[in-house]
C-alpha cells in the first residue's frame, strides 16, 4: 500500500471516529427548540466577526487575552500548513506556491509557529503555576492533553521543515528563519543531507498523526469552542440584557410537563450551543457575587453541569436534580457573567428558566414564597396596604399631582422600596423637592401603582409578573404624560425593556438623567458642598442592563465632589446582592455578603468620605453592610440626590 493510500485510510478513519465521538453534540443540538434568532443577519454577522476578530472581552485579561489572540491567528496561518500537509499527498499537483507558499506564507508559518508555542507555554504557566481561582472546577486533564497535541503539531511541522532544509528539498527555505535555525541544530547533532530525507518523512507522519489525534480528541474537549464560538455569538440576544426571552408555551395535554427548563427537550438551540461552546475559562466565576459570597453557584460549573445533562440521554430532570435548587436560588441575576463571557454565553436566561420549573414545583424558600404571596395580594413584597404607598408625600410642603386624574409632563413611577422603606423615604422626598423647585410638572400614581415585576420575573414567577405588568400597563395607558421617571433601576428595566413584550413602549429614564438635564438647562443649581472624596457604585440594572453610566457621575462632579472609581466599576460593577429576588431570601449562608465585599473594596481606596449609590435597594443593602462591618463612623452611604441637595 502506497503512502497516499495510507494517508487516505488514516484521514477517513480519523474523520469517522471524530464524527462518532461528536454524535452526542449533534443529538443535543438537533433535539433543542429553535432559538428564534434569525433576525438582523447583517448585525449578527458584523457582531460575530468583531467579537472573534477583536476579542475585546478576552483582552480584559491581557496575558490570557493576548495568548488566545495569538493562538487564534496562529491557527488561521498554520491551517495553510495543514492544507499543504494533506493536500500535497491526497491531491496530486496541489500547492500553495501560486499564492506565496514559498515566500510570505512560509515566513508567517514560521513566525506563528513560535507564537503558538509561546501561547501554549503561557496557558500552561497559568494552569500549573499561576492557578487563578477562576480555573477551579475546569478540566485540567483535557487542557494538558490539548497543550501536548498543539505542541506536537507545531514541533513536528517545524522539524519536518528543518529536515527538508537539511536535505535541500524545501523550496521555501529562504523564508523560514525558525526552521533554518532548527536545521542548523540538526546538522550540529550529526544529521547528514542523505539521512535527512528519511528524517523528513518521519516528522511528516508524526505531524499527520498529531493533527488527526487532535481532530479525534476535539469533540469531547472544551476546545470544540474553536467551531462553536461563532454560532454562539451569532445567536446572541440583540435586544439587550434587560429583556428576558419569553418562556415557551406550555402544552395543554394532560400529564404534560410544567413550566421552565426541565429536560433537554426544553432548551433552545442557543442554550445547547452555549453549553457546548463554553471554554471553561472561569471569567464568569471570577465576577460572580454569589460565588464570591461562598454560595453554591459558579456560573461556569452551572453551564458545565447543564452541558453534561444535555449530552446524556436527555431525559434527566435538570432543575433541582442535575443542577441543585440552592445553586439556582443563589443567583442575583446581575449579568456580570454575561458581560465578561468571550463567547457570549447567556447564563441568566437559563437560570431564570430553570427557576420557573422550581417555582412551578413549589421549591421555594419560605421567605421568598411569602414575598410572592404579598405581591400577589397587595402589589408589593412588604404586604403593605396600597393606600400607604404614597404616605411619604404627606410631609411635603406641596401636593404632588395624581397622574391618574390630570396630565403631567413626567410620570414618576416610585417603586416599592422608595415608597415603603423608612430608610429610603427621606431620599424619595428629597427627589420630589428638587423636581418641584426646578419647576418640573410631575405626578405619581398613588395607590394605583404596584410592583414593576422586574425581580418577580427573574425569580421565575412568570404568571405573577404578567399580572403585575398588565396592571401597571393598563393604568399607564390611561394616563396622559410625556415621559416616565423612576429612582429605581429595577423598575426602570421593567418599564423600559420588559414591558415591550406586551407592546408597551415609553420614554423611561432614571432620575439622575432627568436631573442632569435640568442642570444643563439651567433650571437647577446643585448645592456645592464641602470638598469630599467619594466613590460611586453602578447599580446592575442601571449600568450593565441599561447603559446609564454618565448621568450619575456628572451630577456627582457638579457638586464639587472628587470622584474616585473602584476597580470594579461601570460594566464590571460588583452586585450589591439584592437582585433576582435575593433581597427576599435568606443570606445567612454567605461567607461574606456581596454588599460587605463591595464596602471593603471602597474602604481599600483610602480616604473616602462617602459611598454614593443611585438605587433604593442599594441604600438599604450598603447601609446595612456599613453597620455590619462597624464602619458607621468611617464611611457614609449617600444617594446621588444627597450630594445634589444636602441636608
Amino acid at each position: 500500500m502506497g503512502e497516499t493510500q495510507v494517508l487516505w485510510l488514516l484521514t477517513i478513519a480519523a474523520l469517522a471516529l471524530a464524527w462518532w465521538r461528536a454524535r452526542p453534540i449533534f443529538r443535543a443540538i438537533a433535539r433543542a427548540r429553535p432559538a428564534q434568532r434569525r433576525d438582523r443577519p447583517v448585525e449578527r454577522l458584523v457582531g460575530t466577526l468583531a467579537a472573534i476578530g477583536l476579542h475585546r472581552r478576552l483582552l480584559q485579561k491581557p496575558v490570557s487575552g493576548l495568548a488566545h489572540l495569538s493562538m487564534m491567528l496562529g491557527f488561521l496561518v498554520l491551517s495553510t500548513a495543514i492544507l499543504q500537509t494533506f493536500g500535497s499527498r491526497l491531491f496530486p499537483g496541489f500547492s500553495l506556491g501560486p499564492i506565496g507558499g514559498y515566500s510570505w506564507i512560509a515566513l508567517l508559518q514560521d513566525i506563528f509557529a513560535l507564537l503558538v508555542i509561546a501561547s501554549v507555554a503561557a496557558f500552561a504557566w497559568q494552569r500549573l503555576v499561576g492557578q487563578p481561582d477562576r480555573f477551579r472546577g475546569s478540566n485540567l486533564q483535557d487542557a494538558l492533553v490539548i497543550y501536548g497535541l498543539l505542541i506536537a503539531i507545531v514541533a513536528t511541522m517545524l522539524l519536518e521543515y528543518a529536515s527538508a532544509i537539511v536535505a535541500g528539498t524545501d523550496p521555501g527555505a529562504a523564508w523560514r528563519p525558525v526552521s533554518r535555525g532548527l536545521a542548523a541544530l540538526l546538522v550540529l547533532s550529526g544529521l547528514r543531507a542523505d539521512a535527512a530525507m528519511e528524517t523528513t518523512a518521519i516528522f511528516y507522519w508524526l505531524h499527520v498523526l498529531a493533527i488527526l489525534a487532535f481532530l479525534i480528541h476535539l469533540p469531547k474537549s472544551k476546545h470544540r469552542h474553536i467551531f462553536l464560538a461563532a454560532p454562539a455569538i451569532w445567536l446572541r440576544a440583540l435586544n439587550g440584557k434587560g429583556q428576558l426571552p419569553p418562556p415557551p408555551p406550555r402544552a395543554d395535554t394532560p400529564g404534560a410537563p410544567g413550566a421552565g427548563m426541565r429536560t433537554a427537550a426544553d432548551v433552545t438551540v442557543k442554550d445547547a450551543i452555549d453549553t457546548l461552546a463554553c471554554t471553561e475559562c472561569g471569567r464568569c466565576q471570577a465576577v460572580c457575587p454569589a460565588y464570591a459570597a461562598g454560595l453554591p453557584l459558579s456560573p461556569k460549573l452551572l453551564i458545565m453541569d447543564l452541558r453534561d445533562a444535555l449530552l446524556g440521554s436527555g431525559d434527566e430532570q435538570i432543575a433541582g436534580v442535575a443542577i441543585r435548587a440552592d445553586t439556582l436560588w443563589a443567583c442575583t441575576t446581575c449579568a456580570a457573567c454575561m458581560e465578561v463571557c468571550p463567547v457570549h454565553i447567556e447564563h441568566v436566561p437559563k437560570i431564570v428558566d430553570l427557576r420557573r420549573a422550581l417555582v412551578d414545583d413549589g421549591l421555594l424558600e419560605p421567605t421568598l414564597q411569602a414575598a410572592l404571596t404579598n405581591l400577589a395580594q397587595t402589589g408589593n413584597a412588604m404586604g403593605k396596604p396600597a393606600k400607604m404607598r404614597a404616605r411619604w408625600t404627606k410631609a411635603l410642603p406641596f401636593r404632588i399631582k395624581d397622574a391618574r386624574k390630570e396630565p403631567v409632563d413626567v410620570l414618576w413611577f416610585v417603586g416599592d422600596t422608595a415608597s415603603f422603606d423608612p430608610r429610603v423615604e427621606i431620599i424619595t422626598a428629597k427627589v420630589a423637592n428638587v423636581l418641584h423647585d426646578a419647576g418640573v410638572d410631575f405626578g405619581i400614581l398613588y395607590d394605583g401603582e404596584c410592583n414593576s415585576g422586574n425581580d418577580v420575573r427573574r425569580v421565575g414567577e412568570e404568571g405573577l409578573f404578567n399580572m403585575l405588568a398588565q396592571q401597571n400597563i393598563d393604568l399607564l395607558r390611561a394616563c396622559d404624560f410625556r415621559r416616565i421617571m423612576t429612582t429605581d433601576p429595577h423598575s426602570l428595566n421593567a418599564l423600559r425593556q420588559e414591558y415591550r413584550m406586551f407592546g408597551a413602549e415609553w420614554d423611561v429614564l432614571h432620575y439622575t438623567r432627568l436631573i442632569h438635564e435640568l442642570l444643563v438647562e439651567g433650571r437647577l443649581a446643585p448645592a456645592i458642598g464641602a470638598a469630599q472624596r467619594v466613590t460611586y457604585h453602578d447599580p446592575c440594572f442601571l449600568g450593565r442592563y441599561n447603559d446609564e453610566f454618565e448621568a450619575p457621575r456628572s451630577l456627582i462632579l457638579a457638586t464639587g465632589a472628587s470622584l474616585v472609581e473602584m476597580g470594579r466599576c461601570r460594566e464590571n460593577s460588583f452586585c450589591c446582592g439584592a437582585g433576582g429576588g435575593r433581597i427576599w431570601m435568606d443570606d445567612s449562608a454567605s461567607v461574606e455578603r456581596p454588599s460587605e465585599n463591595r464596602i471593603r473594596e471602597a474602604m481599600a481606596l483610602g480616604g473616602i468620605d462617602a459611598f454614593v449609590v443611585a438605587c433604593p435597594k442599594d441604600t438599604v443593602m450598603y447601609r446595612a453592610a456599613v453597620q455590619n462591618l462597624g464602619l458607621e463612623g468611617s464611611l457614609k452611604v449617600l444617594d446621588v440626590i444627597d450630594l445634589v441637595r444636602p441636608g
